[in-house]
C-alpha cells in the first residue's frame, strides 16, 4: 500500500511514468523554432549596427555613430549566444528530464537594450 496512486487514465502519464529522454517532437521542434527566432533578432541588430555605422551620415557625428553601432552589433553577437546556450538548456532539460533555464539571461538582454535605446536617443538629439 505505499504506492498507493490515485488511478489516472492511459494517456495522461503521471511524474513518475515520464522517463528522461521521452520527449514529444513538438517540444524539439518548438525549441529550434525558438533559437531560430533569437538568430533571427541577432543578425537584424548586427545589422542595425553596421546601418548605423556607415549608412545614417546625418545621425550625430562618426565617432558616436561608430559607438552605437560597435553597442548594437556587440549586442547581437550577445543576443545569438544567449539563444544557442539557452536552445542547449531547454534541449538538455526535454531530453534529461532537468529545470527548464531562467529568465535572467532573457532580463539581461532587455535591460541592454534599453540602454542601447536610451543611447541612440541621447546621440540622436545632439544633432540638433
Amino acid at each position: 500500500m505505499d504506492d498507493w496512486r490515485v488511478p489516472t487514465s492511459d494517456d495522461e502519464p503521471t511524474p513518475r511514468d515520464t522517463v528522461p529522454g521521452a520527449v514529444d517532437a513538438r517540444f524539439t521542434l518548438a525549441a529550434e523554432r525558438t533559437v531560430l527566432s533569437w538568430f533571427r533578432t541577432a543578425l537584424g541588430l548586427i545589422a542595425a549596427g553596421l546601418a548605423v555605422m556607415h549608412v545614417l551620415p546625418d545621425y550625430s557625428t562618426q565617432t558616436s555613430r561608430d559607438i552605437l553601432g560597435i553597442c548594437l552589433v556587440a549586442f547581437g553577437t550577445a543576443t545569438a549566444i544567449a539563444g544557442g546556450a539557452r536552445w542547449r538548456q531547454t534541449t538538455n532539460a526535454l531530453r534529461d528530464g532537468g529545470p527548464m533555464p531562467g529568465p535572467l539571461p532573457i532580463w539581461a538582454l532587455i535591460s541592454l537594450l534599453t540602454v542601447f535605446s536610451v543611447l541612440a536617443v541621447v546621440l540622436g538629439l545632439q544633432t540638433r
